[in-house]
């Protein structure tokens, strides 16, 4: 997933309440933190991948690069959500033939997949190898975005003066940055899980590989609804309650169990979804499960999960395996950021010139 190259890219994660910016400098075990930084949004101006307010975004973007003195406008973006599809899927090894055949075998395997127009559809893929259930088939993983939403991301970064050399997938940001920094052995099976505003993301990878990718729709907007709906308030006064800005208008214990039940529900579908993943795909057990973005903190949430999959779960922590220098960056500012760090990072370790 990573590629060795000149020149590293700045890394744009661009949330639904947040935009975080990183710049690393090195490579392999010698990376240091150069730049981190985030800003907070108002709500409303992207919303599952898609972009609502393009001027006042592009606004922020292009504040949080002023404010933070970062010179370089080669960036690496993200993007994720419903118009964004992620599939592994088996194919004939004689399709492999040549590059035409295969670009012309997954364009039509891709159509059984994507529930959107192949022609507004930009298709990428990589092949994984042979098929651990047949022989004569191939793994191949089929990654599909909207054209419109590429377009969308290269205006918005135009506007803000930058160069968008990379629009990747938040999914494979993440998993960039756990192999860059992750002490897991190749051996080790691990779950990658970012909960997000509207999206959680699952991402089970072993080797470099990704078996299995899945987007589910529970995220923290869910529980922000709930809470402006009990509290009779709007869903940014519901998100200063639970953030505990606002500590008056919801008892701590009511808030509390309000969002253990959420975390309680998003652990059986994640349960459902590995049951199913360890039952069809031959793998075996996952042996450990990373966590990251805001819907980590939810109360109750990595211990729920853990006592269910039998599995240690824990915050991913992406300035693990990166140099950081804590008189610029102090050490209570990393800990805060840890679960919205990983996207940003990740796309920060893309280079020049990487597909």
């Amino acid at each position: 997933m990573i590629f060795n190259k000149k020149s590293h890219l700045v890394g744009l994660d661009i949330g639904t309440s947040l935009i975080k910016v990183a710049e690393l400098k090195g490579s392999g075990k010698s990376l240091s933190l150069n730049k981190f930084a985030v800003l907070p949004i108002r709500s409303g101006l992207i919303e599952d991948g898609q972009i609502i307010e393009m001027e006042e975004l592009s606004r922020d973007v292009e504040t949080i690069f002023k404010v933070n003195k970062i010179k370089s406008k080669n960036i690496s973006i993200s993007t994720g959500g419903s118009s964004v599809v992620v599939k592994t899927i088996s194919m004939p090894s004689a399709a492999a033939s040549s590059d035409v055949a295969l670009l012309e075998s997954i364009r039509f395997e891709a159509e059984q997949y994507i529930p959107y127009d192949i022609d507004d559809m930009n298709v990428d893929f990589q092949v994984l190898g042979d098929s651990d259930s047949n022989p004569e088939l191939m793994s191949v993983l089929l990654v599909a975005v909207k054209k419109d939403i590429v377009d969308s991301y290269i205006e918005l970064t135009d506007r803000a003066g930058l160069n968008a050399q990379v629009i990747d997938v938040d999914s494979f940001a993440f998993q960039n940055i756990f192999e860059a920094t992750a002490s897991v052995r190749n051996d080790e099976m691990a779950m990658l899980i970012d909960i997000g505003v509207h999206k959680t993301s699952l991402n089970i990878v072993k080797n470099s590989n990704s078996l299995m990718m899945r987007d589910s729709s529970s995220g923290l907007n869910q529980i922000w609804n709930e809470i402006a709906s009990e509290a009779n308030c709007s869903v940014e006064d519901a998100m200063k309650i639970f953030l505990g800005e606002d500590q008056k208008s919801m008892a701590a214990e009511t808030l509390d169990e309000l969002s253990q039940n959420f975390a309680k529900m998003w652990c059986m579908e994640i349960q459902n979804i590995v049951k199913t993943f360890q039952a069809k795909s031959g793998h075996g057990k996952i042996d450990k499960v990373f966590v990251t973005g805001g819907g980590s903190l939810v109360s109750g949430f990595i211990d729920f999960l853990s006592e269910g999959l039998f599995i240690p779960v824990s915050i991913f922590n992406p300035f693990e395996g990166v140099s950081v220098n804590l008189k610029k960056f102090s050490e209570s500012f990393i800990k805060q950021n840890l679960p919205f760090a990983s996207i940003a990072l990740g796309l920060a370790l893309r280079k020049v010139n990487d597909k």
